[in-house]
C-alpha cells in the first residue's frame, strides 16, 4: 500500500495520520523517540505492510504483471491501489476525499519535527495535493518516475504505465476484492478498546 491507504487504514487522529506516515519514513526498532500514539500507527503501517506482502490476492495482481517487470510490481501495484483508493474514495471513507487530505497536509504542517526525507516533501505533498491527485490515472506516469530516480534500475520502472493501461481492469477488480478484506485487517488495531 502507499500514502494514501496507509493514511485511510491507520486510524484519522492527528497522531495517527502522521505515523502512518512515518512507516515509509523510520526504519528499525522504536524506542520511544515518537509519542505512543505515533509508535503505534507506524506499527500498524508495518503490519499492512506484512499482511499485503503475503496476501493471495496481492500475489495473483502481481503475476498478471511480465516477468521482466515482476522484480517492481509491488510499487507499481501499491500506486495503482492508491489510485484506485483515491478514484472510489466514496465507497470506503464517510468523508470527502478533500476534507481527508486537507486534515493529512494540515498534520504535516503543525509537525516541526517531521523525519528525515519526509520533512523534505511534505510542503510538495501539501502544495501540490499528491494524496487527492491519484484519482487522475496520468498522474501515476509522475509517481512512478519519482520512485524510479531513486531506484538502481529505473527503466524497468518508468517502463510500467503501458502495463498499467492493459491490466486497468483487472487491477481494478483485484483492488475491489482485496480492500475491504484489508480493511476489516487495520480495524482491529485502530478500533478504540473497550471502556473508552
Amino acid at each position: 500500500m502507499n500514502y494514501l491507504a496507509h493514511l485511510h487504514l491507520g486510524g484519522q487522529r492527528p497522531g495517527q495520520l502522521l505515523g502512518s506516515l512515518y512507516g515509509d519514513f523510520v526504519k528499525g526498532r522504536l524506542q520511544g523517540q515518537f509519542a505512543p500514539e505515533v509508535e503505534a500507527a507506524i506499527q500498524l503501517h508495518r503490519r499492512i505492510d506484512t499482511y499485503t506482502d503475503s496476501h493471495p490476492l496481492v500475489a495473483a495482481a502481481l503475476a498478471r504483471f511480465a516477468q521482466t517487470r515482476r522484480r517492481y510490481a509491488g510499487i507499481v501495484i501499491d500506486v495503482f491501489f492508491d489510485h484506485c483508493l483515491a478514484r472510489d474514495w466514496a465507497q470506503y471513507a464517510d468523508r470527502p476525499l478533500q476534507a481527508f487530505t486537507a486534515d493529512v497536509y494540515r498534520a504535516l504542517a503543525a509537525e516541526p519535527q517531521l523525519p528525515g526525507r519526509l520533512a523534505q516533501i511534505a510542503p510538495y505533498m501539501a502544495a501540490d495535493d499528491w494524496l487527492g491527485s491519484y484519482r487522475d490515472f496520468r498522474v501515476l506516469e509522475q509517481v512512478l518516475r519519482g520512485i524510479a530516480r531513486r531506484l538502481s534500475r529505473p527503466e524497468e520502472l518508468t517502463a510500467a504505465m503501458g502495463e498499467l493501461e492493459r491490466l486497468y481492469q483487472p487491477l481494478s477488480e483485484d483492488f475491489r476484492e482485496f480492500y475491504p478484506q484489508l480493511q476489516v485487517f487495520a480495524e482491529q488495531y485502530t478500533a478504540p478498546s473497550p471502556g473508552r
